[in-house]
């Protein structure tokens, strides 16, 4: 895999899938800026496990969902290494309920923190990456983003919104060069799904026509594909990391 940048900024980086992605890129020569909201121990042992690897990685430590604190993070990137090249936008939360049920807040809090905070960070990676003519995002959506699925009507609009808003970027930033793609990952080997029983875990399988769960490491490369410049064709398009589940 090439890379032209220097560095990646992944939110959501200390456990899950982040962790993976945050592992893969830095493996691939990155600097890694691990983000967390709530858990430093977490960062700051992903930083050390990536450099006795050898790799290069810094711990960034805000919000989100908070708006001033995101700015202040790409700030915080671009002062020290004088540009962001990359970013995943990784960081979301659920709050499962059936929709008769959700209260209002229960789904704009949900919104704001996958939805809105991409946003924020799309647009100030945009404004970064504009002085170098060059950088690449990658978002992590959902296939519930794409199919929908009872229960999660504020996570399904949070990461279908994600997928339609990657593209409106893919055409701003097509100028410049700045390319904007989604991943949406189906049924992924987590701690949530480490905790089901196996014969849930067979219900599942057998409706996915590759009859397995995905590993984060098979999100990780898809994004390291998207960030690098192997698909410097591709702006605009979503990766379905899902083993055939939805095509």
């Amino acid at each position: 895999m090439n890379f032209t940048g220097k560095n990646v900024l992944v939110t959501g980086a200390a456990s899950g899938i982040g962790k993976q992605i945050a592992i893969t890129l830095a493996g691939y020569g990155l600097k890694v800026w691990i983000n967390y909201r709530s858990r430093p121990d977490e960062a700051d042992a992903l930083k050390k496990m990536i450099e006795n690897d050898g790799g290069v990685a810094a711990v960034i430590g805000f919000d989100v969902a908070d708006d001033k604190a995101f700015i202040e993070g790409v700030k915080t990137v671009v002062d020290s290494d004088g540009e962001l090249s990359y970013l995943v936008n990784n960081a979301g939360i659920t709050h499962d309920k059936l929709a008769i049920r959700m209260k209002t807040e229960e789904f704009e809090s949900v919104i704001k923190t996958n939805l809105t905070s991409a946003f924020v960070g799309c647009r100030e990676a945009l404004k970064a990456m504009n002085k170098k003519r060059f950088g690449s995002v990658v978002n992590i959506a959902s296939i519930v983003g794409e199919t929908g699925n009872a229960g999660q009507v504020n996570y399904s609009a949070s990461k279908g919104g994600m997928i339609t808003m990657t593209k409106s970027f893919a055409f701003e930033g097509s100028a410049r060069g700045i390319r904007f793609n989604s991943v949406t990952p189906g049924f992924i080997e987590t701690d949530m799904t480490d905790k089901l029983s196996e014969e849930v875990k067979k219900s599942y399988t057998d409706k996915i026509p590759l009859k397995r769960f995905g590993s984060a490491e098979d999100v990780a490369q898809a994004v390291a594909f998207l960030l690098s410049d192997n698909s410097s064709y591709v702006t605009g398009t979503t990766l379905k990391v899902n083993g055939g589940l939805y095509m």
